[in-house]
């Protein structure tokens, strides 16, 4: 990202849409003095400029230097207003917080009995929609009131009013150590990856029940089992236990198209739980199921009741694209995948502001992983070399470990052998450095730093050797890891029969698809 978008109010500017440009004017302007107020001669500079220049600014005499930095937060805050009150922005929660202010506003007038109505009428909302913590606020408030002005409406108001209160906090304490749970699982799993060791295994484990606590699980309300389902996904993740995410994964989608109104009133959780549910069919290697997941959630983005704003078309664009890469990584229709690769280009320039660094870095991985399946090695290194040099990159240390690794096998499949000795030594420097150097990658590197012995005539001996190796950690439980980020022994195996890696992987779809998926259907069935 350039410097020019890290201005945060230019970056705020240029995010509006016409319409919402439109209406911070109509709002501004709704006073004859701010018409030619500084903060609106700001907006329309900005508004006008390609880039953030501080220098055009105060070249124009708006503001001096000075003042600039209140002058911008003014405007910071007036835009943030304008946008609060646009309908396309008013989603569930602002509007029952709108009551709760409307309440507050109420009770400060000293106009109890309508603050108390306006608060019901907001806790009713607010229960139906599981936002629970703005139900506890308002309930808080009543008691408020309450304890000023009894209405005396029930004798055991008081009593009723303790006890959703209580209930609340309960509901919300739960919430608030499951979804604290979640976060720690996923930072760990962004930064370090998959467990690598059976200490890791251990260490993750027991982590996991000590802070997983303790509830009666049919008592769960929709958000309680929401946070249930994600850190139960982080968990199985983190631990290679690829089933269990998807089952977990498929509870936290299908309960939401059992509420289809949750849909709109949660559509970041809906589509990240599509998103692990593909990732893990993805993994378990069940295309055909991974197809209708994606149908599905394509249909319900693409439905008129789901919301619309920059922040969710960002999302929309990730998980589409990603998992589109993904089909084509399990079909092996690698010249097909080459298609997306200007439309992701695109999408990361449209969304560099919403996008994180990390999920770049993992579009750029796949992207190389595209080029290398369609034997196109140079494009396949230039993005590599996109990971490899971002030494600001201080996340996913596996990501980081296979970029590397892969970068060898495609200087080798390029023929760019004067590089090949250098990039063995700085990728063997850098899996010891990050202690991440397994066995697979041992025999990988050996093999790399062995192939300028070998005759011509002896390579088909040594590929099938170095797959026989291999071979054998396929499905051991930590050594496996490196066949996820790349499928090496579909790479040895194109060497041995002498054919397109596509091709290989390709029969390799046809069969899991004609097979029967006993070990997943009970999943399917019982998903509890």
């Amino acid at each position: 990202m350039t410097n020019d978008q890290k201005d945060n109010l230019f970056v705020l500017v240029k995010s509006l849409t016409k319409s919402e440009k439109r209406q911070f004017t109509l709002y501004v302007g709704r006073m004859d003095s701010n018409e030619n107020s500084k903060f609106l001669n700001l907006f329309h500079l900005l508004d006008k400029m390609n880039r953030y220049d501080e220098k055009i600014i105060l070249n124009k005499g708006i503001v001096t230097k000075q003042q600039l930095s209140n002058l911008k937060a003014h405007l910071y805050k007036q835009i943030l207003v304008s946008l609060r009150m646009n309908p396309m922005h008013k989603n569930i929660r602002i509007q029952i917080r709108e009551q709760l202010d409307f309440a507050t506003i109420l009770y400060q007038k000293g106009l109890y009995k309508q603050s108390l109505k306006v608060l019901e009428k907001a806790k009713i909302l607010a229960r139906k929609h599981e936002e629970k913590n703005v139900a506890y606020d308002i309930v808080e408030l009543e008691k408020i009131i309450e304890s000023q002005y009894i209405t005396r409406s029930l004798s055991n108001r008081s009593e009723t009013l303790i006890q959703e209160s209580e209930e609340l906090r309960i509901q919300n304490n739960l919430t608030t150590k499951l979804s604290n749970l979640s976060l720690q699982l996923y930072e760990r799993l962004i930064k370090a990856g998959y467990a690598k060791s059976d200490q890791e295994f251990r260490e993750i484990t027991q982590f996991f029940y000590e802070n997983l606590p303790k509830f009666d699980y049919d008592s769960l309300g929709f958000r309680e089992k929401l946070w249930y389902y994600k850190a139960h996904v982080w968990y199985s993740f983190l631990t290679q236990d690829f089933l269990s995410t998807y089952r977990y994964a498929s509870k936290w989608v299908k309960m939401f198209e059992e509420s289809p109104s949750m849909i709109s009133i949660h559509p970041v959780f809906y589509l990240k739980g599509n998103n692990y549910l593909m990732e893990s069919l993805a993994l378990i290697k069940y295309p055909s199921k991974f197809k209708e997941v994606l149908k599905q959630m394509l249909y319900w983005t693409t439905h008129e009741s789901f919301p619309k704003n920059d922040n969710l078309k960002a999302l929309s664009f990730q998980f589409y694209y990603n998992n589109k890469l993904n089909i084509h990584f399990l079909e092996g229709s690698f010249e097909r995948g080459l298609i997306l690769i200007p439309e992701i280009k695109k999408g990361i320039k449209d969304f560099c502001n919403q996008i994180d660094p990390h999920h770049i870095m993992m579009f750029y991985y796949k992207i190389s992983c595209i080029y290398f399946g369609s034997e196109d090695y140079e494009n396949c290194i230039i993005y590599l070399d996109k990971i490899i040099s971002n030494k600001k990159l201080k996340m996913r240390e596996d990501l980081l470990c296979f970029s590397r690794v892969l970068n060898i096998f495609a200087h080798y499949e390029a023929g760019f052998d004067y590089h090949l000795e250098s990039h063995l030594r700085e990728t063997y420097k850098f899996l010891i450095k990050m202690n991440d150097l397994h066995e697979v990658q041992k025999a990988m590197i050996r093999f790399v730093r062995g192939l300028g012995d070998i005759y011509p005539h002896e390579l088909k001996t040594a590929f099938e050797a170095l797959y026989e190796e291999l071979r054998q950690y396929e499905n051991d439980p930590y050594e496996r890891r490196s066949f996820l980020y790349l499928d090496i022994l579909s790479w040895l195996e194109s060497k041995i029969k002498n054919e397109p890696i596509a091709k290989i992987i390709s029969k390799k779809a046809s069969s899991i698809n004609r097979k029967e998926r006993s070990s997943i259907s009970p999943l399917s069935r019982d998903l509890r």
